[in-house]
């Protein structure tokens, strides 16, 4: 008999089986290991405490059923649970996780396979098969065993649901998580989880032929879904970033990769439910331990394409309604499933595997939909219906909040949407303290969605145009004329307002499959951003270009990041220079920056303020290099702040010298959309900021309210008494609580 054909006779056999009666796991067992020819295959289970119990045995010895028990990572059985892998072992008692039970009198065999039983992401135990020959079982044999497992999952799970104490305690607690913020905001809701479908009933096709025939007909569906989406994304506020990145989905939709992995499932047998199950499946286990983020977020784009198609293989049952202001929780999650979630009404998004270049991220961020990102085990932890506190701002997932937790968030986001109806109205009044002050508050952007912001929230303009991000979207390194045509719909939008045109900051973590990568222990300073463009002129000279020909004869300010010496900055200013002379008509005028975020460049400023035409201070760069703290490590999240004494004193002797040279000096990121932080700046005289765009009006609302006088004096006061103080930001904080500055 071949390996298909026992397959099929064994997914036949317990298809039987477990359609008459809720058959025992010991007589599953015994079929198993018969039609595999085993002469041991073994069911265990995991209970309460993350302990692994054997729960049905044919070829062991049946007194070890309820006695065996292995932690999770304790012998090869609790190593293939903890780490979700397929072990395939020839001589498995000489393997160093090898644990030895007595009672199972397991000694003559040496050959073994364990295959981890799961369902939704979530671990409910291990079936083994094991012979007394050393040998590798043929893969065919795994994955029929793996197959065999995810008929397992279902008994399984209602033998964990019965658990007395098993799930009860565990899912009516409070839990609390913190993630990254990938889109600020606040949500309280039920919950609803993404990808929750129960495993396929019918894992065996009747007929091959006709089971080849509804997955052509799925994949049809799927395909004219995602080009309906794309059609409807004209209506969306984010229309052009959501068709880029619905363009870029569409093409690993049409990749025939993936989808021969499933056709040939349905081939050796399975039915077009199970074989797309299989195939993501096999996608996630080989991609899970990839670090690499562009390849993690192509995982969250076939997982969602998984999904669509076996939403397009149910066609006709339509999805469950979503209670009102529900907060979607996902492992991963693609722009297609997010933009239909978005369509059903959620509030809030958590997903536990997200970056803030990923493709989710991009539309969750064009539709102003909270969202958090890297909340581990927040899937594994919820039940659809627990209520849920989203807390963007903070980066928080609160699970099941006690009553009184409920009752402040409540009042908060009331607070929150009285707040935002009456800065609606400062959105035309010009950026000012209470004593007059002026301030120039412009808005960071990377996507054309963000510059409708600029009318909205009464901008001054874009102090920090990120060129990388929409190329980030697409998937690729965009040509001269695609470049040069988003770049000239940026200054159309901002119709004569400022636009300051940061030069490509890749390499680190925002990587392009076509753009050459460099590893290394800490990407952040590694071959990234300047130092790629000038290592790569070509690259960086058909950016400049682009952006040239954009401004058609306007004004054209550019600047370039990650700049360490002012050679190099010189070295990027000739190339600009270079291409100008090439295209007509050149700008009316060009504007040539420098971003500082090295810190080397301080001790060379004065001759960078004589080449420069303006500077910007990237604070969040700044900052990690300033105190050398990766920025990303959340053990050292709000260790080091800017309001600490040594940066003020940094950012005020820069202020000096750059007004004393009459160069332009911005500050842009994170810490100028913090309106305590843009006061202080405002005394440092850095008083031209560029923040996202929600920051916008906050900051002009506690601008509006401050006396800066008074602030300033407490400022100079609690510097020259600062002593070895780590900040100052907890007096200036009450001092501006005390004032009714809201902050």
């Amino acid at each position: 008999m071949t390996t298909g054909a026992m397959s099929r006779r064994l997914l036949a056999r317990l298809r039987d089986l477990m359609a008459r009666s809720a058959a025992p796991l010991s007589e599953l067992a015994a079929v198993i290991a018969a039609e595999m020819v085993s002469e041991v295959c073994s069911i265990y289970a995991l209970r309460p405490g993350e302990v692994l119990e054997l729960v049905a045995t044919h070829g062991l010895r049946p007194e070890a059923v309820g006695r065996t028990r292995l932690r999770i990572g304790e012998g090869l059985v609790g190593l293939s649970a903890a780490t979700g892998d397929t072990l395939n072992l020839p001589d498995a008692q000489n393997h160093p996780a090898f644990a030895y039970r007595p009672e199972t009198g397991e000694e003559p065999f040496a050959a073994l396979l364990a295959v981890p039983v799961r369902r939704a992401g979530r671990m409910l135990g291990v079936i083994v098969v094991q012979n007394r020959a050393a040998r590798l079982y043929a893969e065919d044999e795994a994955e029929t065993l793996e197959t065999v497992a995810m008929l397992l999952a279902e008994p399984l799970a209602a033998m964990a649901a019965n658990e007395p104490g098993g799930e009860d305690l565990a899912t009516t607690l409070p839990r609390h998580f913190v993630g990254t913020t990938l889109v600020a905001g606040l949500a309280i809701g039920p919950v609803v989880v993404h990808g929750l479908r129960p495993a396929p009933t019918r894992l065996l096709a009747d007929d091959p032929a006709r089971e080849q025939a509804r997955l052509a007909q799925a994949v049809a569906r799927m395909r004219h879904g995602i080009d309906q989406l794309i059609a409807a994304s004209g209506e969306l506020p984010a229309a052009a970033t959501t068709r880029d990145v619905l363009e870029a989905y569409r093409l690993v939709a049409e990749d025939a990769g993936w989808l021969r992995r499933v056709a040939g499932r349905v081939a050796a047998g399975l039915s077009a439910e199970a074989a797309v199950e299989r195939a993501a499946s096999e996608v996630r286990e080989r991609m899970r331990r990839i670090n690499d983020p562009y390849l993690r977020e192509r995982v969250a784009d076939i997982e969602d394409l998984a999904e669509r198609l076996l939403a397009a293989l149910e066609a006709g049952a339509p999805p469950p309604p979503v209670p009102p202001g529900a907060i979607l929780l996902a492992r991963r999650l693609g722009p297609a499933h997010l933009l239909d979630w978005h369509g059903r009404g959620i509030a809030g998004v958590v997903v536990e595997e997200a970056s803030a270049a990923g493709h989710a991220a991009i539309i969750a961020r064009a539709l102003a939909l909270p969202m958090l990102g890297g909340v581990r085990d927040a899937v594994a932890a919820a039940t659809a219906g627990d209520l849920a506190i989203l807390d963007g701002d903070e980066g928080q997932l609160i699970l099941r909040p006690p009553e009184d937790l409920q009752r402040a968030y409540l009042r908060a986001a009331r607070e929150r949407a009285a707040r935002a109806l009456a800065w609606a109205d400062l959105a035309q009044a010009p950026a000012r303290s209470r004593d007059g002050t002026p301030f120039r508050l412009m808005i960071n952007a990377g996507l054309a969605q963000e510059l409708a912001a600029l009318d909205r929230v009464g901008a001054e303009g874009i102090g920090l145009f990120r060129t990388e991000i929409a190329m980030l979207a697409r998937g690729r390194l965009l040509d001269v004329a695609e470049q040069a045509a988003l770049y000239a719909r940026v200054l159309d939008a901002a119709a004569g307002r400022p636009v300051l045109f940061r030069t490509l900051d890749l390499g680190g973590d925002k990587l392009l499959p076509d753009a050459d990568a460099v590893g290394g222990e800490n990407p952040a300073m590694g071959w990234r951003s300047l130092r790629v463009g000038l290592d790569r002129p070509a690259l960086l000279r058909r950016q400049l270009r682009a952006l040239l020909l954009a401004a058609g004869g306007r004004p054209l300010s550019v600047m370039f990041p990650m700049v360490a010496t002012v050679a190099e900055f010189v070295a990027a200013k000739a190339l600009l220079l270079a291409e100008r002379e090439r295209v007509r008509p050149p700008p009316a005028r060009l504007s040539i920056g420098s971003m500082i975020e090295v810190p080397a460049l301080l001790w060379q400023i004065d001759s960078l303020l004589e080449a420069a035409d303006f500077v910007s201070v990237g604070s969040n760069d700044l900052m990690q290099f300033l105190f050398a703290a990766d920025r990303g490590a959340p053990a050292l999240a709000g260790r080091y702040d800017i309001l600490s004494p040594p940066v003020l004193t940094l950012l005020e002797s820069l202020a000096r010298r750059a007004a004393a040279a009459r160069v332009p000096l911005s500050l842009c990121g994170e810490a100028a959309g913090e309106p305590l932080v843009a006061l202080v700046l405002a005394v440092l005289e850095i008083t031209t900021l560029s923040m996202n765009a929600a920051a916008v009006l906050p900051v002009k609302a506690a601008l509006a309210a401050a006396d800066f006088p008074a602030f300033r004096a407490v400022l100079e006061t609690l510097r020259r008494q600062a002593g070895d103080v780590a900040s100052l930001r907890g007096p200036l904080d009450a001092w501006a609580r005390e004032h009714d500055v809201p902050i």
